[in-house]
């Protein structure tokens, strides 16, 4: 069985703060949770294979094919501002911040 201090403890090195009354209502609900960890352990596994993962991975790979790409001149006439060839955006670093 899990104390009130235990609780408080825990939640001092999480740096939480709870009032009495939320460490009483913790105290209750972590309990009941380690009881249900503790029921699992009555369980019998024996003859039951080991899982590290309940999903098949499979690495999905595409080949890798060019394909069409709109011009940048097309791309372009979106663009608010244009310099060089590149989109201009605001200025968010100001060099004389450093």
């Amino acid at each position: 069985m899990i104390s009130k201090d235990d609780v408080a403890h825990v939640a001092q090195l999480a740096r939480l703060q709870f009032t009495d009354e939320e460490l009483q209502q913790f105290t209750g609900q972590l309990d009941e949770i380690l009881n249900m960890v503790d029921q699992l352990s009555e369980v019998d596994t024996e003859g039951v294979p080991t899982t590290t993962q309940n999903v098949l991975l499979e690495n999905v790979m595409r080949e890798d094919v060019a394909t069409f790409v709109t011009p940048r001149a097309e791309l372009m006439k979106n663009a608010p501002t244009e310099k060089a060839g590149l989109l201009q955006v605001p200025a968010i670093i100001d060099k004389e911040e450093d």
